[in-house]
């Protein structure tokens, strides 16, 4: 079985980062890269939270934005054993992953455990209405780089902050 995900242009570039506040206060400095929405993810955003299969409990400070076309993750591990925390103790701070927005993330999952990837991490629940989904997959082995499998919540929770502040 062969997984098409791939066929789909990479959405995201994700950067698990030291600190969140100077990463994006120093990319409007320097680039003038400014709309940062910033959360954090953990509970109560996250309905759900999985690592290697097991229900986690963690906090991650995370900005968003746009380089061009492309959506940028900021991502700084706050609590608990993660794939950040992994990440970070085998490479130190640096792009973790590239994420790939899938229409049905139940179908995008189905058709990488055909393929033979299975999800280390995922949570989900962050949107509105209680969706939105992201999984990161075991390719980093094999491709050196992690995929995230990412649906979309329809509507998203205001951030806790933006910066610059407008």
């Amino acid at each position: 079985m062969q997984a098409d995900f791939l066929n789909r242009s990479i959405g995201q570039i994700g950067y698990v980062v030291e600190n969140v506040d100077e990463t994006v206060k120093n990319y409007y400095e320097k680039f003038g890269i400014g709309g940062w929405n910033i959360y954090t993810y953990g509970a109560p955003l996250l309905k759900f939270m999985n690592y290697k299969n097991k229900p986690i409990m963690y906090k991650a400070k995370v900005a968003l934005t746009y380089f061009g076309q492309t959506r940028i993750e900021l991502i700084q591990n706050l609590e608990g054993h993660t794939i950040y925390t992994d990440f970070i103790e085998k490479h130190g701070y640096g792009v973790q992953h590239l994420g790939i927005y899938v229409e049905d993330i139940q179908k995008a999952l189905k058709d990488a455990a055909a393929a033979g990837f299975s999800v280390v991490m995922e949570g989900g629940g962050f949107g509105l209405d209680g969706d939105g989904h992201f999984a990161y997959l075991d390719t980093e082995e094999v491709y050196g780089i992690t995929y995230e499998l990412i649906q979309r919540p329809l509507r998203r929770h205001e951030p806790e902050s933006v910066f610059p502040a407008v």
